[in-house]
């Protein structure tokens, strides 16, 4: 740096890469690495420093997206520890959450170790659960890695490698001789930077080979290689466009470098570059391809297109199984083929071809073994005061529905899971469940183990499996047997629903009177007689018992309507009174969760379980009506002694738990429908691998119809259990049959406005045809006219005239006739007269 430098290419580690940057910073010098890939070596802490190839972020996105392709959740990480490695686990890191997995362990490394140190750091890793390790180390250390662990057994089957871009530089750098054993790198997965096919990339590795030739270079060439003769362009295109700019090559001083005494650091010679803002801006405009593919840098100051071979070690060299892109993910496509379609469009992505493991194994690896520390699994068991039927006992003498599924679902597992219960609770008061679950999440447990609900603030904390049985809150209250009255027949309909079909009766006769009066002679007579006709007409529709028969189209269609009503008012009166004579009856008139918490009424629930909560976060119930329970006997005193005795109006609970408890007592129901939906499963701690092996073992026991056997055997049920649906009937009210009555009585008022219309023209008729009868002097036909208007105006008439039985049409006709027998006499008087 004592020179006029304007450019730096290099360092190869990361490590230097800190130490050089600060002093590129300060001299205005553009530095570009080709091979230091530590994260942290970022542009806003270093902005002179751009990195030419690809960084270990989206190395570590890559090995994430194996992990995940896989299902693996735990990794054990080996590093070396410095910069590079510091930084590459730290990317590791963040890159595994984003797929819902972790670094369970770190086995770091330091910078050259001997054989011991890296056996010492190799047994603590084996000895956790996490058997997929991934590698990220130099390559002076890494090789002997390999190594220690076979002699651990560490590359047996079972086993996961996954080893970051090293071991593929120092694989692709050493001839077939450099490497005496290839026999520890089996069943290895590795990554490679990606290099596409190209003729340029093919020109540059014949020249190599020539050179190579000529001067006895026995190395091959790497990824690394490729991305330093791209530096070399770079900085020659930027040069070159720095001066066609104009720009000049100028140096200056700085007055705060000066040496110091007794220092061999010549600081006063370094010189600032007065063009390296310039020269840094024309190389982060590069854009050109080169034999790594594109060139250009994007806003973070990373190459384009990043891209990695997944290769798998087997035999004496490796294969390609598959690459990863930025773009794309995992595909068995190549990236630059990816690239001309849309992003994750292609049938091809996210897949892997088949990877032999270690051991020659070609059955993917479980990942993980229960950890060989000796320490069984921690299983916690809450004791409560009852329902014994669900978990039961202390220490290994532990029975119960729970535990039965438990011990049936960790024998499918395919690996040996040695555990031990230990009870919370004194069997007397029920324990916080939530407090188990707060135990498991902060390691004081391993795992809980009993009727534990699925619910929103246990995620929160803990891992579940798959339920192994539904449940959700249901209320039960107790019941009363109806006693025998002299008036049960007036129950089934509301004093309100009584009077309105009794109007309604009345309606319905007055209308079809009204309709038949003037052309059916059933419903003609004296006043009496047709009032008796109506009444009788009407209700003894009820019974489809009426003897009047219909004539006129009006009243045909009332009928019909009316008819149909009847059938709908008469079967919901039989099956009310029905239920109201043979059905229990609630003693507090709770018919369902909204009627029970808009109530005043105390409401019991389970002491320890979350229905508390649940009741008080989601309706509003205040604490002080609340009531906690522990046994099945406080259940049934509290319903019996009821709300005015110190007891309660219902219960809510679990389903399950309502089940035993009715088994054992009969004076109880449940209420209304089943109001919320969630499980019972076993919680472990958060990414624990138990909890996905034991929901497929849950599976396998439904399957198998196992887990509903295991159900049957506990869940007995008694003989006093009847239909919940004989539970609390109710009176039916207006609010039931208000639109059908309201469409009956618009079609009556619709026949009864035609009708009226019917009767004003036919009076009209009539009444024009009487006058023309007359005879037509011109003296008399003011009068006449007169007499028509007073008759048409006279409304006791017009009533008349409905009374009368309806033979208007043969008047009218006959009229006709006599009009004309005189028309055509008066025509001949006057022929006789003049001749």
């Amino acid at each position: 740096m004592e020179k006029s430098v304007v450019a730096v290419i290099g360092p190869q580690s990361s490590g230097i890469g800190h130490v050089v940057s600060h002093v590129i910073n300060e001299l205005h010098v553009p530095l570009l690495s080709f091979a230091a890939t530590d994260p942290s070596l970022s542009a806003s802490e270093y902005p002179y420093f751009i990195r030419t190839t690809i960084s270990d972020y989206f190395q570590m996105n890559a090995v994430a997206s194996i992990v995940d392709y896989y299902q693996w959740k735990r990794v054990t990480a080996i590093f070396v520890d410095d910069d590079y490695g510091r930084g590459g686990m730290e990317a590791l890191g963040d890159a595994l959450a984003l797929k819902r997995a972790k670094i369970s362990y770190k086995a770091a490394i330091p910078p050259n170790s001997n054989t011991d140190v890296i056996n010492d750091v190799l047994f603590r890793a084996n000895m956790m659960e996490s058997r997929v390790m991934v590698v990220h180390v130099n390559p002076d250390t890494g090789m002997r890695i390999f190594s220690v662990a076979k002699n651990l057994q560490m590359m047996a089957s079972g086993y996961v490698w996954i080893v970051t871009d090293w071991l593929a530089a120092v694989l692709d750098s050493s001839t077939y001789r450099d490497l005496k054993d290839t026999g520890h790198i089996q069943g290895l997965i590795v990554l490679r930077q990606h290099i596409p096919e190209s003729e340029a990339k093919d020109k540059f590795i014949s020249k190599w080979n020539d050179v190579a030739r000529n001067r006895n270079i026995t190395s091959g060439l790497n990824s690394y290689g490729f991305y330093a003769y791209d530096s070399v362009w770079a900085i020659a295109r930027a040069v070159n466009k720095f001066l066609s700019s104009g720009q000049q090559i100028n140096f200056s001083t700085d007055p705060r470098l000066q040496n110091l005494n007794d220092s061999t650091l010549h600081l006063s010679t370094l010189k600032i570059f007065d063009g390296g803002e310039q020269m840094l801006q024309q190389l982060l405009l590069t854009n050109f391809t080169g034999v790594t593919g594109p060139v250009q840098f994007d806003s973070d100051r990373n190459l384009v297109r990043p891209a990695y071979d997944i290769l798998n070690a087997a035999g004496s060299g490796s294969r390609l199984i598959g690459y990863w892109s930025n773009y794309s993910g995992l595909s068995v496509a190549a990236p630059e083929i990816l690239y001309q379609m849309p992003r994750n469009t292609s049938t091809s992505a996210q897949q892997l071809h088949d990877v032999v493991w270690p051991g020659d194994s070609t059955t993917k690896p479980q990942g993980w073994v229960f950890p060989t520390t000796g320490q069984p699994l921690r299983v916690g068991v809450p004791i409560k005061a009852s329902f014994k039927e669900l978990v039961s006992g202390r220490g290994d003498n532990m029975s119960g529905y729970c535990i039965e599924i438990f011990n049936a679902a960790i024998k499918l597992l395919p690996y040996p899971v040695p555990y031990q219960f230990i009870t919370i609770g004194d069997g007397t008061k029920n324990p916080s469940y939530i407090d188990i679950i707060r135990m498991v999440a902060a390691n004081s447990l391993d795992a809980a183990v009993g009727d534990f609900a699925i619910v929103r603030n246990g995620m929160q904390l803990a891992e579940y499996t798959q339920p192994y049985i539904e449940s959700g809150l249901v209320i039960v209250a107790p019941l009363k047997h109806v006693t025998s009255s002299a008036w049960p027949f007036l129950e089934p309909f509301t004093l309100e629903m009584w009077c309105v079909t009794v109007a309604l009766f009345i309606l319905v006769g007055v209308v079809v009177w009204l309709l038949e009066h003037r052309t059916n002679e059933e419903f003609r007579g004296s006043p009496r007689r047709q009032v008796i006709t109506m009444l009788w007409f009407s209700f003894s529709t009820m019974f489809f018992s009426h003897r009047e028969n219909t004539v006129s189209t009006l009243g045909r269609f009332v009928l019909i309507i009316w008819l149909f009503v009847v059938l709908i008012i008469t079967s919901s009166y039989t099956a009310s009174l029905t239920s109201i004579l043979t059905v229990q009856q609630l003693s507090t008139g709770i018919t369902g969760i909204d009627s029970l918490v808009s109530s005043s009424l105390p409401i019991g629930y389970q002491a320890g379980k979350f229905t508390k909560r649940y009741l008080s976060e989601n309706f509003n119930v205040p604490p002080s009506r609340l009531v906690p329970l522990n046994t099945i006997q406080e259940y049934a005193d509290a319903l019996n002694r009821g709300p005015k005795y110190g007891g309660v109006a219902a219960i809510v609970d679990e389903k399950p738990y309502i089940d035993i408890f009715l088994s054992n007592y009969c004076k109880f129901r449940i209420v209304g429908e089943e109001f919320t939906k969630e499980g019972w499963g076993f919680a472990f701690q958060r990414d624990s691998p138990l909890a996905a092996d034991l929901s497929t073992a849950i599976l396998q026991l439904s399957e198998s119809g196992q887990l509903q056997r295991i159900h049957d055997e506990w869940f007995s049920r008694s003989s006093c259990s009847s239909d919940d649906s004989q539970v609390g009937a109710t009176r039916l009210g207006l609010g039931s049959f208000w639109g059908l009555f309201l469409v009956c009585a618009l079609i009556c008022v619709f026949a009864l406005l035609v009708f009226f219309i019917r009767v004003c023209w036919l009076y009209n008729q009539y009444s024009s045809s009487e006058a023309a009868g007359k005879p037509s002097a011109a003296a008399s036909g003011p009068v006449i006219r007169q007499r028509r208007l007073s008759r048409l105006g006279s409304f006791k008439e017009l009533i008349q005239f409905v009374d009368k039985k309806e033979e208007i049409k043969k008047t009218m006709k006959r009229r006709s006739s006599d009009k004309d027998s005189q028309a055509a006499g008066f025509s001949y008087a006057q022929s006789v007269a003049s001749a």
